[in-house]
């Protein structure tokens, strides 16, 4: 799976310096969310965000087509998220908040005072 993932993200790698004006902020991030699934996320400068996406989305959707394409071939699946810095810290800061609301993601260690 290690392979596969190393050329998916190379790939990707590729294609986004060659359409962004500032690749040094450009963060790819994969995790692997199951067997055989894989979830790649851009983090870009905002403007950047717009140039990827494209017209219409087109952009997006033609690299997503390339990027799944090539991972069917290997058996993988595969989803591609595209945000800027900013709406990357915000989506961090609600899973943060939603973890501290929800008691079922507390430390199994730490006892809730009654």
């Amino acid at each position: 799976m290690q392979s596969v993932t190393d050329k998916l993200k190379n790939f990707l790698q590729y294609v986004a310096v060659k359409l962004i004006d500032e690749p040094a902020q450009a963060q790819l991030k994969v995790a692997e969310v199951g067997p055989k699934r894989l979830r790649f996320k851009l983090v870009l400068a905002q403007a950047d965000v717009a140039m990827l996406i494209g017209r219409n989305g087109f952009t997006a959707s033609a690299i997503r087509s390339v990027l799944k394409a090539a991972a069917e071939r290997e058996g993988v699946q595969v989803s591609l998220q595209i945000h800027s810095h900013e709406e990357e810290a915000e989506m961090m800061a609600r899973e943060a908040s939603a973890q501290i609301q929800d008691p079922r993601h507390q430390d199994p260690g730490r006892r809730n005072p009654q």
